[in-house]
């Protein structure tokens, strides 16, 4: 069951690009049970929407991959990232890839 979340962050959209950097840099090519990430620029700030493969691979990501991250970001560090609302998902294709249809 994939693990799906919001979260709308007061942020500039420059704190985006930096976050969306240093979470790359970090991982790399690696899977980390990341299926779909969207972030847009809002009028408070951004917004991104993730699913993840599981709740275990979100909550991984979140422990111990986005410390390493948000430290390289300057005024970052320890940075949490804000409460997320969670929602279902009722249909998910991704194009070329037969085992992520939800």
């Amino acid at each position: 069951m994939t693990h799906n979340i919001i979260f709308d962050v007061p942020a500039p959209i420059e704190m985006y690009d930096a976050s969306h950097a240093a979470v790359r840099e970090v991982v790399g090519e690696d899977d980390i049970g990341l299926v779909v990430h969207i972030a847009r620029e809002t009028d408070a700030g951004f917004e991104i929407v993730e699913i993840w493969r599981s709740k275990e691979a979100f909550e991984s990501f979140y422990l111990e991959i986005w410390p390493k991250a948000a430290a390289k970001i300057p005024g970052a560090e320890g940075m949490e990232p804000p409460p997320g609302r969670e929602f279902d998902v009722r249909g998910l294709i991704i194009a070329g890839n037969d085992d992520l249809y939800v």
